[in-house]
């Protein structure tokens, strides 16, 4: 059968490479210039940034991706577990550094707070029965009904799932500290939420960091694209770059013809990868969406961001691979995200600093450091130079304090991406970074359907879907929509 895949990402990749192994005839089509969507590259004067994800986390469900393929991560790229795993600064007060090693991690736990190991070790003990669960039960599977959901086993285990506790407030009843209670949640930022607003079953995402590790490939996450890429090109999947998709053509219930920007091709199925909310609303006309410009209007979209892609000319030794940077007041900082009344470009903004360069040589000139700067917004603000420049300076004038450096006197490269480049590059939907927000609404059955309910021969796949956010979701996402197709069609 001919599937046609709209949108390159790690979602479409993925996906091709899977359907085209199972003997489905795959075309790629992409809107932009190289494969990846969100994790594209970006090189100037021999400076090499990861445009998008910059966390190799998971690294059970790369291997199971790989392992559809008879193959395992190490045959395309060699990885490395960062130690430390990443560096916190906490306002102006202090830095700790969160280590590959659990042992020094409960020592950090107790320097925190009274029996602060102990309870660090009982919280990682739930954190990884979830996590466990949630691979072998949940993760793997599609949900078309309540009747999905509520299964046996997840009624069995539905009282540690604790659906109706937010995170937030699963974890300030566990620990006293500040300090402890950021290092925990932390993380729900890879799901594109707030503490507040997520379900505390999401608290296996500490299993995920500080346990199991986090990991470099070398040659940064473009090489995973560019691994996965050639895994596709091997099995006969064709790449159209530089073509927009227009619009799907329906007759009877079913996309009869892809138009692009150069031409149209016919399917006998269309899966689509790029932006969700634009494809509904874009490439379908009223009748066929599933979801309406209404539904997507109400939905909780994850934050969009700021990114600064910096080369300069030294190396900055106060930094290490990856660095986050928490405003004491973080709350306050998580409302001019998600709460619309009070949404803004904020004045005392937590922020993100990847320095690929201090573990990749290959990412900047000897000597040289590639800085990646990433501060949470909320989607859907006004965006222009004027913005950026003065909300870039004071994020410089942030940083440069508090590890005593002069970077900006040092720059070589330097771009900012922001809202209105997120829209106008990956159409993303208000100009978010990451798409749908893993609320409890949004979450497993009440994500986006891989199967549009209105179009026979139409699906989805990527980070809107469940699973959600993150690259390893999006390989998740595309091996469940892969078996739905392959037992259907095949």
């Amino acid at each position: 059968m001919k599937a046609i895949i709209v949108g390159a990402g790690f979602g479409g990749l993925s996906l091709a490479a899977l359907l085209a192994k199972n003997g489905f005839n795959v075309t790629v089509i992409e809107k932009n210039e190289q494969p990846g969507g969100r994790a594209g590259v970006y090189n100037d004067k021999d400076f090499y940034f990861d445009m998008g994800p910059s966390w190799y986390l998971m690294p059970d469900v790369y291997e199971k991706f790989f392992a559809e393929f008879g193959k395992k991560p190490e045959d395309f790229f060699k990885l490395e577990r960062l130690d430390p795993s990443y560096r916190i600064f906490f306002g102006n007060k202090k830095s700790v550094d969160v280590a590959a090693d659990i042992e020094k991690n409960y020592i950090l736990f107790d320097s925190l707070e009274k029996n602060g190991a102990k309870k660090l070790e009982e919280y990682l003990k739930s954190s990884e029965e979830i996590y466990d669960f949630s691979l072998n039960e949940m993760l793997y599977k599609d949900y078309t009904s309540i009747l999905n959901f509520f299964n046996g086993k997840l009624l069995l285990k539905g009282y540690k799932l604790n659906i109706l506790e937010n995170l937030q407030h699963y974890v300030n009843k566990k620990f006293e500290s500040d300090e402890a209670r950021k290092i925990l949640e932390y993380a729900i930022g890879f799901l594109g939420g707030a503490p507040a607003n997520t379900p505390s079953f999401y608290h296996l995402m500490s299993h995920v960091d500080l346990t199991m590790g986090v990991f470099y490939p070398q040659g940064g996450m473009r090489k995973v694209v560019d691994s996965i890429y050639k895994l596709a090109q091997s099995y006969g999947v064709k790449f159209q770059f530089n073509e927009p998709v227009e619009m799907l053509d329906i007759h009877d219930h079913n996309v009869k013809r892809i138009i692009t920007s150069k031409a149209i091709y016919d399917a006998d199925l269309v899966i689509v990868n790029a932006d969700y909310a634009h494809s509904e609303l874009n490439f379908l006309t009223k009748d066929n969406r599933t979801y309406d410009a209404k539904y997507w209007g109400s939905r909780v979209m994850a934050p969009s961001a700021m990114v600064v892609y910096l080369g300069v000319d030294y190396t900055i030794n106060k930094l290490v691979h990856h660095n986050l940077f928490l405003d004491d007041d973080w709350e306050h900082g998580f409302d001019t995200i998600f709460d619309s009344k009070k949404a803004a470009w904020p004045e005392n903004p937590s922020y993100y600093v990847n320095v690929p360069s201090r573990t990749d040589l290959s990412a900047a000139p000897q000597g040289s450091d590639t800085l990646f700067i990433l501060i949470p917004l909320a989607p859907g603000l006004e965006d222009n130079s004027k913005l950026r420049e003065k909300f870039y300076n004071k994020i410089m004038d942030d940083l440069e304090s508090k590890i005593d450096e002069n970077i900006r006197d040092h720059i070589v490269v330097k771009r900012i991406f922001a809202l209105n480049d997120f829209k106008d590059r990956y159409n993303a939907y208000k100009g978010t970074a990451l798409g749908l927000s893993h609320t409890l609404r949004q979450s497993a059955l009440w994500r986006p359907a891989h199967k549009s309910k209105k179009v026979k021969n139409l699906y989805y796949s990527g980070h809107y879907t469940h699973p959600g956010i993150g690259v390893p979701m999006t390989l998740i996402s595309s091996q469940i929509v892969a078996d739905e197709l392959s037992s259907k069609f095949l």
